[in-house]
């Protein structure tokens, strides 16, 4: 049997409706922007193979690193032991973190690490006697897909057969110029009972790659720490240079009290995520009281092999050629917006940093499950581009390493889907 076929006999695939899905891509190896397929056809992946490589696929520096590990410690229980390679990527990473944070908590992935910054704050308030069970999230936010992220995400069909088990959580708008006092007000009216704010700064992914501006965060973070609120930035799929900075949060006079990443964090090699908190947070918890620990903990926290491919992804991220990179594809980006912005079937268009989104238009029909999304994902899949849609939003999300000739060639291939599809 071909991949294909084994693959259909024994795999349950995510996102996925199995009864009518595409036939699954057997992938067998991938070199830079590219992945090749059993057949020897070539794909750019233009959207990071779920936001994750951001340096390109199978980079030798990592592979390297990695190797090298295995022959080392492949892995140790992280309660009551530690090592040298979680402990260093901790030293490395907390500096580069907007504002103060200084300790990190590693979890397993970008849904954990947003659980454990819930699990931090809601104790928080009960360990120092004050307990606040509320919590802030943006509609249409996507935090994840185990409970606590689901409740903190906005209800869509992704929470839908879940909705009566997830617990209470106040919604707001993305802020703007029309509503950012009444939001600030709520905020403020809402103090006593809310224990944090979490939001994915800049850019709301999953919800149609939603784009707000930095000032209006802001607002609503100096609101916050008026109300004693604390901040979760979940900087899962922004981290790492997604949004022209290192973090979406540099962008930020007001910093938040604990970071999510995940994704970006190895460069896409492996799973890990990381939590980090400032020290107040931090000290809630140090206690005689063993009733105030943080009981959390996964079989895989801070894997060796994961944190020294996260280091080795620091390394390249860290060169100068990257941030070159970053921005050149900024600008790029910026150029073709401009091109194609009065495209009458552009419903909207929308960039920061190397995220660029298309919405195209479709009458009423916007949603998730459009029927224009597996039009759009095979019309691309037939040019050898791997871009996934949001119904009816595609994106570019791009590994650094892609070069202007293959982003012409995915621009140039959108240019002719607006005049085909």
């Amino acid at each position: 049997m071909s991949l294909i076929e084994r693959d259909k006999k024994v795999i349950w695939h995510p996102y996925t409706q199995m009864k009518n899905a595409l036939p699954h891509i057997p992938i067998v190896r991938g070199a830079g922007v590219y992945v090749f397929d059993e057949n020897g056809r070539r794909y750019i992946d233009a959207v990071s193979s779920w936001w994750v490589n951001i340096h390109g696929h199978a980079h030798p520096h990592i592979a390297k690193k990695v190797a090298a590990q295995l022959n080392v410690l492949e892995h140790v229980i992280f309660a009551g032991f530690t090592h040298e390679p979680a402990v260093l990527l901790a030293e490395r990473l907390l500096p580069l973190l907007p504002g103060k944070q200084d300790k990190v908590f590693y979890t397993d992935n970008g849904s954990t690490a947003v659980e454990v910054a819930l699990k931090m704050c809601l104790q928080y308030w009960n360990n120092k006697g004050k307990p606040k069970t509320k919590i802030l999230a943006f509609k249409n936010a996507y935090h994840g897909d185990t409970f606590g992220a689901m409740s903190v995400s906005g209800r869509s069909i992704f929470t839908d057969a879940f909705n009566n088990l997830l617990f209470d959580v106040e919604f707001i708008d993305l802020p703007n110029h029309d509503n950012i006092e009444k939001l600030k007000t709520k905020i403020l009216d809402l103090k006593s009972d809310v224990a944090c704010f979490i939001f994915e700064p800049l850019i709301l992914g999953s919800g149609g790659m939603l784009m707000y501006e930095a000032k209006y965060l802001d607002a609503l973070l100096s609101a916050c720490k008026e109300a004693n609120i604390l901040a979760i930035a979940d900087e899962v799929m922004t981290g790492f240079g997604r949004t022209g900075t290192y973090f979406a949060c540099e962008k930020l006079d007001n910093k938040p009290d604990i970071f999510c990443l995940s994704k970006g964090l190895t460069g896409g090699t492996m799973p890990l995520g990381v939590t980090t908190c400032t020290n107040e947070i931090f000290d809630a918890f140090l206690s005689d009281d063993k009733l105030k620990t943080l009981y959390h903990g996964h079989s895989f926290t801070a894997n060796p092999i994961a944190c020294v491919a996260s280091l080795a992804s620091l390394d390249i991220l860290l060169e100068n050629e990257t941030l070159e990179n970053i921005k050149r594809i900024e600008a790029r980006h910026a150029v073709f917006l401009e091109e194609i912005k009065s495209h009458s079937k552009v419903k909207a268009i929308r960039q920061t940093g190397t995220i660029i989104a298309i919405e195209w238009e479709t009458g009423n029909e916007t949603s998730y499950l459009s029927n224009l999304r597996n039009l759009l994902y095979t019309y691309f899949l037939d040019k050898g581009i791997i871009l996934r849609p949001l119904g009816n939003i595609i994106y570019i999300l791009p590994p650094y390493v892609i070069s202007n000739e293959d982003l012409d060639y995915i621009y140039d291939a959108i240019k002719s889907a607006l005049e085909e599809i």
